[in-house]
C-alpha cells in the first residue's frame, strides 16, 4: 500500500530512519555490483548489506503491517 508508505515516510520517524538506512545500503550495494572484481572485504560487505537491508524491509512492513491494522480498525492516525 504506497499511501500508507507515503504517509509513514512523512510522520513516522522510526519508519523515515529505517527507510533511510535502507537506501543508503542500497546505493552502498549498486557501487559494489558495478565493480568488474570485489576483494574479500567487499564481498563480505555485499553479504553484510543484504542481509542488513532485509532486516530493515521486514522492520519496515511490520510497522506498514501495523498501521494498516490500526486503520481498518477505525483508527485514523
Amino acid at each position: 500500500m504506497l499511501a500508507s508508505r507515503d504517509h509513514l515516510l512523512a510522520t513516522h520517524e522510526e519508519f523515515r530512519k529505517l527507510a533511510q538506512e535502507h537506501t543508503q545500503y542500497e546505493q552502498r550495494l549498486h557501487s559494489l555490483t558495478h565493480k568488474r572484481y570485489l576483494t574479500d572485504d567487499e564481498k563480505l560487505e555485499e553479504v553484510r548489506l543484504k542481509k542488513l537491508k532485509l532486516r530493515l524491509k521486514d522492520q519496515m512492513q511490520a510497522i506498514e503491517r501495523q498501521y494498516r491494522e490500526h486503520l481498518s480498525h477505525g483508527h485514523v492516525a
